[in-house]
């Protein structure tokens, strides 16, 4: 299977419809995110049409579709996925490396898919058919977890890099989520990131979190920290990321507080 092309995009925010009209002014957005599941591709929402007018790019990253589980991908989702992309002229789109449903449950989470060979088979299988109904470039996100599955088989670069080379898929990495690992896991994320096939870079995601109870929760609903920033510059020591984006989902602050965390994100790119 060929691998995707990857697009240049530069710093971005997530869309939300709590901070549509922030979007649409604040300085230095060159791209947005949206949440897949959020939208549909016949009833966009007014300040996306704006955005799209101005030229300004529109990914939709999904949460739902469920790669990593052991049950077939459902078509009606890879379906909205890439009736949305279209409709938003998107250059990719997104979802996880992860599983959201077993057994008729949905765990309202994004759970980690066990670090085997045969997850991994199953994983390959389910993006080759999402990749076939898709349309566009396929990115897969690795997530932040709280547990590790037993019995691993490969570590997490292992573990993507084999999925990168099996499906020609993108990987977007999130330093928020390595950031989370490194504190709740003791993962090294500098030796993860020396591992990635960041060749198959996508783009970056950015986004804050709070430390509770000795646990370290990645809300994106609190500033940025230094550290995860710092996790940025060691990536970009690396690579040249083609995007990074801020995400931000609840208890948004002023116009000017995003608008700082923009750009701190372009220095560290300059």
């Amino acid at each position: 299977m060929g691998a995707d092309t990857v697009r240049e995009l530069g710093v971005g925010i997530g869309w939300r419809s709590e901070i549509d009209l922030t979007v649409e002014r604040l300085p230095g957005v060159d791209w947005v995110e949206v949440v897949a599941e959020n939208l549909h591709a016949e009833h966009l929402p007014e300040s996306i049409v704006v955005l799209r007018e101005r030229g300004v790019p529109v990914l939709p990253h999904a949460v739902s579709l469920s790669v990593g589980g052991a049950e077939p991908v459902d078509p009606r989702r890879v379906q909205h996925l890439a009736e949305l992309a279209d409709a938003l002229d998107a250059p990719l789109a997104s979802d996880h490396v992860c599983f959201v449903r077993a057994g008729g449950l949905d765990s309202g989470h994004l759970m980690p898919v066990p670090r085997t060979r045969a997850a991994l088979d199953v994983l390959v299988a389910n993006v080759r058919t999402v990749q076939s109904g898709l349309g566009v470039p396929f990115a897969l996100e690795n997530i932040a977890a709280l547990l590790e599955w037993p019995d691993a088989e490969l570590t997490e670069a292992q573990f993507l890099t084999e999925l990168t080379d099996r499906t020609g898929c993108l990987l977007l990495v999130d330093v928020a989520n390595l950031y989370a690992n490194a504190r709740n896991l003791g993962h090294d994320p500098v030796r993860l990131l020396d591992g990635l096939p960041l060749e198959r870079l996508a783009y970056v995601h950015v986004a804050g979190g709070i430390e509770t109870n000795g646990v370290y929760h990645d809300t994106h609903a609190h500033p940025v920290p230094q550290d995860v920033l710092d996790l940025l510059a060691e990536l970009v020591s690396r690579t040249s990321p083609p995007g990074v984006l801020l995400e931000r989902d609840d208890d948004y602050p002023t116009d000017g507080e995003l608008a700082a965390e923009l750009a701190a994100i372009r220095a560290v790119l300059t």
